[in-house]
């Protein structure tokens, strides 16, 4: 959806609990899941996990076009700092799909090489380097098949910390997913980390979380998917990310890109199917009455 001030809002299939994870959680079908931002008003959404939406791009577009959705781009975390031609191979295959689908932009984290976000070893300086010149090779090929790549700092990554996140900008000049709730979780202010860089915010995951368990979780009191569990993010305007100032700072340096609304968000046996909706719902509402006042 376009906002009335102009802003272009999108979803993405987490905020229904559909993670690449292994046993995250209960996985709702695409129909479903797309059927409901529809209904929401929304009218772009980004692709979800590798499989979640079809690979074909025939039937994927099919696919959108048939709820009126268009596709923005889509999240892969793969190993930057292992095996380079791996994730190359991995980052062409989504970086084709998301091309065909006519996505625009390619969100990479740093993955560890584990299953899940709980756990995360250090890196020696020679990996960090691999990592680094591994996602700037996944760039340019990604450029080749018209995508934009940003890194997207991200809880359980070998890129989560402020250190981390600076250290990266420093090291590469590649532009970064703003997401605010990842950002926050690890560390950092994701509205100071705008204003110290502004050229560098290629897209934006708008999230809100709660503070108490963000805490939680980067003390390590608390494993990430845990916490999602329990309620770590909130919909819009209802956490402890300063959401306001972040995006009229946005708004006021001139960013054109997407907003993407993106909880993560998991399903256990006995959460109810609606939750998604409502959540995404209310965020919607929030969004709307902060962009029109």
């Amino acid at each position: 959806m376009t906002t009335k001030s102009g802003i272009r809002v999108a979803a993405a299939p987490i905020s229904w609990g559909v993670c690449e994870v292994p046993g995250w959680g209960r996985m709702l079908e695409p129909e479903r899941v797309l059927g409901e931002m529809a209904e929401l008003g929304v009218r772009a959404t980004e692709l979800g996990p590798p499989g979640y939406l079809p690979a074909e791009p025939g039937s994927l577009r099919a696919l959108l076009a048939g709820h009126g959705l268009t596709l923005v781009g889509g999240f892969l975390a793969v190993p930057l700092h292992l095996d380079p031609e791996a994730a190359l191979r991995a980052a062409d295959e989504s970086a084709a799909q998301l091309a065909a689908g006519g996505g625009e932009v390619l969100v990479l984290a740093a993955a560890t090489g584990l299953d899940g976000y709980d756990t995360r070893p250090a890196l020696t300086p020679a990996q960090w380097r691999t990592l680094v010149h591994t996602a700037e090779r996944i760039a340019a090929a990604a450029a080749d098949r018209g995508l934009r790549t940003v890194l997207h700092p991200h809880v359980g990554t070998q890129v989560e910390t402020e250190a981390e996140v600076e250290r990266f900008l420093a090291d590469s000049a590649m532009a970064l997913c703003l997401d605010t709730g990842h950002l926050l979780i690890g560390g950092t202010d994701p509205v100071g980390l705008a204003r110290r860089h502004p050229g560098r915010i290629g897209h934006v995951h708008l999230k809100d979380v709660h503070g108490d368990l963000a805490h939680d979780v980067r003390t390590g009191r608390i494993g990430y998917a845990a916490a999602v569990g329990r309620g770590l993010y909130a919909p819009l305007g209802e956490g402890d990310v300063d959401l306001e100032s972040m995006v009229g700072f946005l708004r006021g340096a001139g960013y054109q890109g997407w907003y993407v609304l993106e909880q993560d968000t998991a399903l256990g046996a006995a959460s109810r199917d609606d939750r998604p909706r409502e959540h995404t719902r209310r965020s919607l509402d929030w969004l709307s009455g902060l962009m029109n006042q």
